[in-house]
Order: structure tokens, then C-alpha cells, then sequence
């Protein structure tokens, strides 16, 4: 049966490369296009300084390109809807930014970026480009003792661009940003709950099906099975059951400093966003745990995926310092001085 496409859109296999232009058309002063599907800043940063470069599928707005930008990221090299570029546009990236100061490559755990990452990074060593990838795995729905390898990679990486993008800013040699990040990265534990999933906008088709009335705990960010699923919970109950796996995860402390984001994915509301949100900065603040850096917002969605995602980081102090008081200039996450 002929599946019903719901999208304002035109032709779509032109559908990625007709976002990327209406996008930069919108930020001119802040990205542009610099080849197929590959978003740089409009302003580049010196090549003293150690490039950022990620990649991944569109269909995440405003994720990963909406964070290109002073302060964040220097490069996003797109791939089709849902699906991750190759590695011979990743290696045009890595030889667009080539410099002495060396490249950080951040990736997220998915089957398809990983590929593309190694191989790419295979040939840029051929061809002596100095690049570093770090892995950003911190999905715990498979269980919080899960390997590192196992875990995929949810919307923790838009807090770390804006961590290692501040330090590279300030001058940090690639093994000081990549520190830097990885602490980060050991720090951050993420759950994603959904009650329905997106569709693809390219012909239409429902990535995964969840019966009325039932949600489920761990959903990936391309309706991937979480094992969680259940009856639908209010607002405190589902913040509840989230929250403590994430606070046994980074094993938390009494006076420890935290972050606390809620991601909506798409077809969430802020409203419901909110009332989340506050229960579970509640049950932190009983135990008490700081949350010194909060948010509620759609940064990386699933088209129309009902849910969100729960994100959780331990922060050092110069995380602190790098994702709140370090100027940024992205799209989507500006910090002035």
C-alpha cells in the first residue's frame, strides 16, 4: 500500500541538499556550503587553533549543522536522511581543515558513522593529516554496565561540541580538546523515551510501531527497540524512572555539579518538556546534586518521534566554565561574552 507523504517538501532525493540551502540561506553570517552537503563556518577559525568536524545523517534538525559556528563546531559533513556520509566526503572535510593544529573528529556511536569515520581516517593517515576521533557513546538503555563499544551515541554531543569547541577556541592543543572532551564524555549518560515514532520523510514510511497508550524507555534516535516498553506513565513517574538510572550510571554525589537537558525529538511539547524537567531536577536537588547548567529545547529531533531524551553530565570545572561562560556563535547555541 502507497505510503502518504506529510512534509512541505518537493522532490525527495532533493530533499537534503534543498534544507542545507534554505539553511545557510538563513544563517549567511554564520555557515555556508563548502562543497556537497558539507557545512563550515562563514568566518573560519584560525588554522593555529584545532578544527571540530562531525558527521552524521540530516532529518535530525537542527542537529548537527545548527551548531557550526564560533565557538562550536567547524565542520559538519552531512549524509542523506537518517544515513551517514561517506568517507570520501568525510576525507574532503578532514583535507579542507588539514592544519598543524590538527583536527578532533566527533562521532557518534551509529553502525554506519563509525564505518565511514574509519575508513576515513585510514586514508587521512596516508596522507599525514593530524586527526584525532573521539566517540561519544553515552545511551544506557542497554543497561548501565554495557560496554563503551555497545552504546550509542544520543544528543550529549551537542553540550560536547560546545566543550571542546571553547577549548579549541582558547588555544588548546588537540590533545588538551581531547582530553578535555573525553572527561566530558565519560561524565554524560543519556535515556530517550518515545509513545510514537517518526516516519521517513523521503517516501513516508513509520520507522517503528508503539500500540496506544504504551511508551518505551530507550528508543533510538531512528525508532531503534530500547526494551523498555510499558504502559504510558505521567510526567513524575516517567521522569522518575529515568532519572535514576542516570544518576546510578555517573554515581553521584552529594555536592557534585551537573548538567540537566531535556532534548524533545520532534512532536513533544515544551509544556510537557517542562513538567519533566522538573521533576527530575527535584529528585537531584533532594539528593543534593547541582544542576548548574539546565535546558529545554529541541536540539537533535526524529522528525515527528513523540519523546525526548534525557541528558545527564557530571561537569569538572572547566566544562563549567567552557559551556557557560565561552562565547559561542552557532545557529542554534549562542553564548555572548
Amino acid at each position: 500500500m502507497e505510503q502518504k507523504i506529510y512534509k512541505w517538501i518537493n522532490k525527495p532525493e532533493d530533499l537534503t541538499s534543498e534544507l542545507l540551502e534554505g539553511y545557510v540561506m538563513a544563517y549567511c553570517d554564520k555557515v555556508k556550503l563548502d562543497g556537497e552537503n558539507i557545512v563550515v563556518r562563514a568566518k573560519p577559525k584560525a588554522e593555529d587553533k584545532v578544527a571540530i568536524v562531525t558527521l552524521g545523517g540530516a532529518g535530525h534538525e537542527p542537529a548537527l549543522s545548527g551548531f557550526v559556528g564560533e565557538g562550536m563546531l567547524d565542520c559538519s559533513v552531512v549524509g542523506d536522511i537518517f544515513a551517514a556520509p561517506g568517507a570520501p566526503r568525510l576525507l574532503e572535510a578532514l583535507n579542507k581543515f588539514n592544519r598543524p593544529a590538527g583536527i578532533l573528529l566527533v562521532v557518534l556511536n551509529h553502525a554506519g558513522d563509525v564505518m565511514s569515520a574509519n575508513m576515513a581516517l585510514q586514508l587521512a593517515e596516508q596522507q599525514n593529516i593530524n586527526v584525532k576521533m573521539l566517540l561519544t557513546h553515552e545511551d544506557i538503555s542497554a543497561g548501565i554496565d554495557t560496554p563503551d563499544e555497545d552504546r550509542r551515541g544520543l544528543a550529549g554531543c551537542i553540550p560536547l561540541y560546545k566543550i571542546v569547541g571553547a577549548a579549541a577556541e582558547e588555544g588548546k592543543s588537540l590533545e588538551e580538546v581531547y582530553e578535555i572532551g573525553a572527561r566530558f564524555n565519560r561524565q554524560m549518560a543519556t535515556l530517550a523515551v518515545a509513545m510514537k515514532s517518526c516516519t521517513h520523510p523521503q517516501n513516508g514510511v513509520t520507522i517503528a510501531e508503539l500500540p496506544n497508550g504504551e511508551m518505551e524507555i530507550g528508543m533510538g534516535q531512528h525508532g531503534e527497540g530500547g526494551g523498555g516498553r510499558s504502559p504510558l506513565l505521567s510526567a513524575d513517574e516517567t521522569a522518575r524512572k529515568m532519572i535514576g538510572p542516570l544518576r546510578q550510571k555517573l554515581q553521584l554525589s552529594e555536592g557534585d555539579q551537573v548538567l540537566l537537558y531535556i532534548n524533545g525529538v520532534g512532536a513533544t511539547t515544551h509544556m510537557e518538556m517542562s513538567i519533566v524537567y522538573r521533576k527530575a531536577a527535584l529528585i537531584l536537588k533532594d539528593a543534593g546534586v547541582n544542576v548548574v547548567d539546565g535546558k529545554i529545547t529541541e536540539m537533535l529531533t526524529v522528525q515527528e518521534q513523540a519523546g525526548f531524551q534525557m541528558i545527564l553530565g557530571k561537569l569538572d570545572e572547566d566544562h563549567i566554565s567552557y559551556l557557560k561562560h565561552r562565547k559561542s556563535d552557532a545557529p542554534y547555541w549562542t553564548v555572548t561574552d
